[in-house]
């Protein structure tokens, strides 16, 4: 296990920045630097709105380290009476929230996203996917956790999920495809993936533009440059963000020219060939305003054939006016990912890094140009708006074991590939002009290589009245607002037939499965005359090749007001409309049982309100509906006796139920702040239940590597959320933690074929209270951020979560996989103002653990590779320690 150099870099990494700073040590206490005390660019939202926003003036002004325009001399002090300490920026949690962007005035510094103070505009969280809906943290009536630009800044994060799991208690990372760019974003249980399959639990939006992509509701992460990220809000009850906000929601909001200006360049290099770079520049002239954002990712990855490059961009150009704003702007992606799905543990204990069946890879292109704006139509109304389209397109490649194998029922005695479907019907394959597939002489077993095309083209636009006018002389705001959204794909399968080799390797070459077979009597397979011949009776194989057109098309209706009935207490009320129309419509012509044309429609209410008990201690609590309908992936995929390749293969689909979510939520916020002695501490803790009815999993196939979908009566999620951040001077410390009991309600009977405890027809029995696969109990998160002198900051981070019940073992008879705890590092020196070095450690104790597991045949596998397997366990490793060192240059 190549892991003992990353230790050794990883320690020199932070030798080497500390250095400087050892050699000429300051004082902790000394004073800062003189510099603009406003709140960077994506303020922090380590600010806590206030319980009563309304009526709340900003704290004084505390001076922040490291946001100064320009160099200053430094004039030592003597007095016993210090300056007010620096303060550090904190992350995000479910108390607080960042405000509205300051404009800066002032040329930024190299450190300016990462160290806000503790003073700050009151926090504020979209009622609706538009912008133009905000209302203060206060008012919200559920759980809200903003992450900022400052936050992604100060762990140097390259992708979504890890600033989110950071810094959101009720968030957690896993990882089906074993790729860092692709993993799973799972909020209280439910999943945000760009893996196909996956059921989608979270409405994502990027600049109020849905990301849920056309086809299978999938969010590729992988296309955000999280530098040019100002702000993401993930929150829970909220079913007016429309489709698949049964988990809740999550807004990203990218940075533009008002809100950033300067440019900066950041270059990193480090464990496991791992070489990148990024550029932002943000520039404004009178109204106008321009922003640009690259970044390029090169990494090797520590698991074989792991190689991922990821190319991306966005830039966006502005201009205000009299009560307007408009933008225009372009994210782009060009990404090649090696995955590697999940190894036998067996395979894992000779190293870590070993990879079971390749080659597997995914390479996803995606261009997207929207227009957001908003004028204001009057002194209460504004019209807010935005209209886009998107292309993208995927192709997937992956080596698997094959169920066919060589039988010798071809003329003179030569091999060809039997399959035998699920129908019990075995065939002898064709290719794809209809011969049978001729097989080398003495091949002993067959690996099969599938693969997927996606091409994709959406388009949509929402619309939004927003009237503030008092009513009753109280403050209220009320919302209206429109939504569509269409989407057109063109989706495309295939399974080439191959040999295998040594590493696990599949190789192609031997033709691809056609659209029929050849029926076979199989009985007596060495007479010919009673076997499989081309004269036989023609059967469709269940790994023949697809070719589907789809199209969806997605409306939403929806409103809230939100009415403060005394300075005290405020309600809120609302719902949405949601009317969704499937389209699936077969290529070939062989396939018509794949056509259908399904609409599902339903308004999901919501009703809350929040209650100040005391100065700095609020109540909330809240109940709301929303609705998941099936993807084109679902529908298609729904007959266990047709399963799918995911996200291979498509076949006739019996009907699935639309799934509909009842949330109530709870909870109590707070805080208390000293800003003399530059002190602050704000919590909360809540209470979550969220009941799904008709839900939808994936059930395992007895062919290697395929499932189908089902109906799964009811489950329920529901927990304790508990957050606390605190400052004092140059310390800035935070603790999370989350439980979700996560379990099935209703009786179930599931095929899981590989699992050791299943009965003689590969069956479990799922009872009311077993656990849900993939959802750890316990997450625990804590961390802290400290200026050892102006220049040097130094900080660590704690992520832990319990075991989890590994896929396939939904009756929860086998021991799950277990829990881990991870600690990572991160140091930053000033040089000058304008450059910092740095240096990051992740998994510093090199925990060895994985992220996801489910169960293989090892049957199957010892047949073909000549393995000698016995433990049906495979599971997906989490990266060993890693170590990087940059460099970051602003002007």
């Amino acid at each position: 296990m190549q892991v003992r150099p990353a230790v050794i870099n990883g320690v020199a990494v932070i030798l080497i920045l500390s250095w400087p700073v050892l050699a000429t040590a300051q004082d902790a206490t000394a004073p800062p630097q003189n510099g603009s005390p406003a709140s960077p660019a994506g303020t922090s939202s380590g600010q806590t709105a206030n319980p009563d926003a309304s009526n709340t003036k900003q704290m004084p002004e505390v001076r922040v380290i490291q946001t100064r325009p320009k160099a200053v001399k430094k004039v030592a002090s003597h007095k016993k009476k210090q300056p007010a300490p620096a303060v550090v920026a904190p992350p995000a949690t479910a108390v607080a929230v960042s405000g509205p962007p300051a404009q800066q005035t002032e040329t930024p510094t190299v450190d300016q996203d990462q160290v806000p103070s503790i003073q700050s505009p009151l926090g504020e969280i979209k009622m609706s996917p538009i912008s133009g809906s905000e209302v203060p943290l206060g008012k919200v009536p559920g759980g809200a956790s903003t992450v900022s630009s400052s936050e992604i800044a100060r762990l140097h994060s390259d992708y979504v999920g890890d600033a989110l799991t950071a810094y959101v208690p009720g968030v957690i990372l896993s990882d089906l495809q074993g790729n860092a760019f692709q993993t799973n974003i799972d909020y209280r249980g439910f999943s945000s993936s760009p893996v196909d399959g996956v059921p989608q639990g979270l409405a994502v939006y990027q600049n109020d533009v849905r990301l849920n992509e056309a086809f299978g509701d999938t969010v590729n992460y992988d296309f955000l440059p999280t530098v040019a990220i100002n702000s993401m809000t993930i929150m829970s009850g909220n079913p007016v963000f429309g489709l698949n906000a049964i988990g809740g929601s999550l807004s990203i909001d990218m940075k533009d020219g008002f809100t950033f200006q300067g440019f900066e360049a950041d270059a990193r290099f480090g464990s496991y060939g791992r070489a990148q770079g990024s550029i932002q520049d943000g520039m404004r002239i009178g109204n106008w305003a321009t922003y640009i954002a690259l970044e390029d990712i090169h990494d090797n990855g520590f698991r074989q054939f792991g190689t991922s490059n990821i190319r991306r961009m966005y830039a966006d150009l502005g201009v205000r006016g009299d009560g307007s704003e408009f933008h225009l702007n372009f994210t782009g992606a060009d990404n090649t990912v090696g995955v590697a799905a999940a190894s036998p543990v067996q395979l894992l204990d000779e190293g870590w890094g070993k990879v079971f069946t390749t080659p597997q890879s995914t390479t996803n292109q995606m261009e997207m140009v929207s227009l957001n704006g908003n004028v204001k139509a009057s002194d209460t109304v504004d019209i807010s708006g935005v209209a886009y389209y998107r292309h993208f397109n995927q192709k997937h490649v992956d080596g698997n074991l094959s169920n066919a194998t060589p039988c010798p029922i071809l003329p003179g005695g030569q091999l060809g590939a039997c399959f035998g479907n699920l129908d019990g019907n075995e065939i002898l394959l064709q290719n794809m002009v209809g011969n049978p597939i001729v097989l080398p002489p003495r091949l002993d077993s067959l690996g099969e290589i599938d693969r997927t095309s996606l091409d994709a083209n959406s388009f949509g636009a929402s619309l939004q009245a927003v009237n503030k006018a008092r009513l009753f002389d109280h403050h209220n705001q009320f919302l209206v607002g429109a939504s569509i959204d269409h989407g057109e794909v063109s989706f495309g399968s295939s399974a080439e037939l191959g040999t295998t080799g040594p590493g696990f390797v599949v190789n192609g070459g031997l033709g691809f499965v056609g659209p029929s077979g050849t029926g076979c009597d199989l009985a007596n397979p060495d007479d010919e005359s009673e076997g499989c011949t081309p004269n036989g009776t023609s059967d469709k194989s269940d790994i023949g090749p697809v070719n589907v057109n789809t199209r969806n098309t997605y409306y939403g209706l929806y409103f809230v007001d939100t009415f403060d009935v005394t300075d005290r207490l405020t309600l809120t009320a609302g719902g949405r409309f949601n009317v969704a129309n499937i389209q699936i419509s077969d290529q070939t012509g062989l396939a018509p049982e794949l056509n259908s044309d399904n609409t599902y429609w339903r308004f999901n209410p919501m009703a809350g309100g929040t209650y100040k008990l005391f100065d700095g201690i609020s109540f909330y609590s809240s109940y709301s509906e929303a609705n998941r309908a099936p993807v084109a992936t679902e529908l298609a995929c729904a007959d266990p006796d047709n399963p799918c390749l995911l996200p291979s293969f498509l076949t006739s689909d019996p009907p699935l139920k639309q799934v509909v979510s009842h949330t109530v939520e709870a909870g109590f916020r707070g805080e208390k702040t000293d800003i003399l002695a530059a002190q602050k501490i704000a919590w909360s803790i809540g209470y979550f239940r969220t009941l799904n009815t008709d839900d939808i999993i994936n059930v395992t196939s007895a062919i290697t590597g395929r499932s189908s979908f089902s109906n799964a009566g009811s489950t329920l999620r529901q927990g304790l959320e508990l957050q606390v951040n605190y400052w004092y001077g140059p310390l800035f410390a935070y603790m999370g933690y989350n439980f979700v009991d996560a379990t099935f309600q209703s009786d179930l009977t599931l095929a899981s074929p590989f699992n050791p405890e299943a009965d003689g027809d590969g069956n479990i029995f799922v009872h009311p209270g077993d656990r849900l696969p993939g959802v750890p109990a316990h997450k625990f998160k804590a961390g802290f951020d400290y200026h050892l002198t102006p220049k040097w900051r130094f900080g660590a981070d704690l992520i832990a979560a319990s075991d989890q019940i590994f896929f396939g073992d939904e009756a929860n008879q086998n021991k799950p996989l277990g829990g881990y705890a991870k600690v990572n590092l991160h140091t930053s020196y000033d040089l000058t103002n304008n450059v910092q070095i740095y240096g990051l450690v992740d998994n510093l104790l090199d925990s060895q653990y994985g992220v996801y597991g489910t169960y293989f045949d090892v049957a199957e596998s010892n047949y073909t590779f000549g393995t000698s397997f016995t433990d049906p366990r495979t599971i997906l490793p989490a990266p060993p320690i890693t170590a990087y060192g940059g460099v970051k240059v602003r002007f």
